[in-house]
């Protein structure tokens, strides 16, 4: 009888051959790959520099920003909530929060602004565009989403997607009230544990002195290295606060979305499309994909911030799944041709 063990090896031996020609087509690229089924790797490999400033070249366990992919794992944080009876994504926000402003917030739900149809205008990004200091300011929560996530709706809510970051300032402060606890906590307690992430988490500040192990993001290395780096408040958190490593990310994946992390009826409600012309689910997108012939509904995650890419994908029927990150400002179309070449390798006969 052939082992499950001895399966996985032939199937990743079988992928490593087919995979280095595809990855010889891409010879610039810099950062991790790893590809698999469930949460099992059948391909991994680190390629280049994490810090060419230091020398320090790129392992696995490499830690990069997310960016965007940042608002999925709040949702996954929010629906835990819901799991626990602690909240509704269809209760008006100032049931949570009666400090916000009653004209609109007797309006919105946390549906809304998970799936970025509220109409809460994207402020703070404005501001951060108009005066590139306040990037470094720290603010309460509740400050902040005074002042930057507090606007005239843009339009009804729930009838047009406009993807605004100011959404995630206004459900942090909900998490955060209602756990009664720091945000980065929450993420702590219900997914990095559970899941035994080694190299995940919530950070704040400037990501490489803030995080051990961290890739330094820079825009490139000739004639100089030219770092590009984006500062995250904490109150930006569930907007591009979470960090990870490629292996950490496939577990994430696996553990929530077949895992019990999430109940049954909170899995199917994280990637339920909302507003179908953009395949935005809640924090994530949930796209039909042509992969090894077939249409297949996978996760579809993307995120960026400064010089860091992220492009991960999980089929939903049958947990095939690849991330690629990078951390040298790499183009985000090629990386999802990238990922694209992975998906298809790792399907193919052995």
């Amino acid at each position: 009888m052939v082992s499950r063990r001895q399966c996985m090896g032939v199937a990743g031996a079988a992928a490593f051959g087919r995979l280095m020609p595809a990855l010889d087509a891409y010879p610039d690229f810099n950062g991790t790959i790893v590809a698999g089924r469930g949460g099992d790797i059948w391909f991994s490999k680190a390629v280049g520099w994490a810090d060419p400033q230091a020398g320090t070249r790129m392992t696995l366990n490499t830690r990069f920003e997310t960016g965007s992919v940042s608002k999925w794992i709040a949702a996954m944080v929010v629906l835990k909530l819901a799991d626990q009876g602690r909240l509704s994504l269809q209760a008006p926000i100032t049931r949570y929060v009666p400090e916000y402003r009653a004209d609109t917030g007797a309006r919105l739900t946390l549906r809304d602004l998970m799936s970025h149809s509220s109409g809460i205008p994207n402020d703070i990004i404005a501001a951060r565009k108009a005066d590139p200091q306040i990037r470094s300011v720290e603010l309460e929560q509740m400050d902040a989403v005074r002042r930057y996530a507090s606007g005239d709706l843009r339009f009804e809510p729930g009838s047009t997607f406009d993807y605004s970051h100011s959404n995630w300032l206004v459900v942090k402060a909900i998490v955060e009230r209602v756990s009664g606890q720091a945000y980065r906590d929450c993420v702590q307690q219900w997914l990095v544990q559970p899941l035994a992430l080694r190299d995940s988490g919530i950070f704040h500040g400037e990501f490489t002195p803030a995080v051990a192990g961290a890739a330094l993001a820079y825009a490139g290395v000739a004639p100089a290295i030219e770092r590009k780096l984006s500062p995250m408040p904490d109150f930006l958190a569930m907007a591009g606060g979470y960090y990870s490593s490629a292996p950490d990310m496939l577990r994430l994946m696996d553990g929530v979305l077949a895992g019990d992390i999430l109940s049954p009826a909170s899995r199917a409600t994280l990637m339920r499309v909302v507003m179908p012309d953009q395949h935005y689910a809640l924090g994530g997108r949930t796209q039909v994909e042509t992969i090894a012939g077939q249409a297949r509904e996978a996760a579809w995650e993307d995120g960026s911030n400064g010089g860091f890419r992220l492009v991960s994908r999980r089929v939903l029927a049958d947990g095939y799944s690849v991330v690629v990150f990078n951390n040298s400002s790499y183009d985000h179309r090629k990386l999802g041709e990238l990922a694209s070449a992975v998906m298809e390798a790792i399907y193919a006969p052995a």
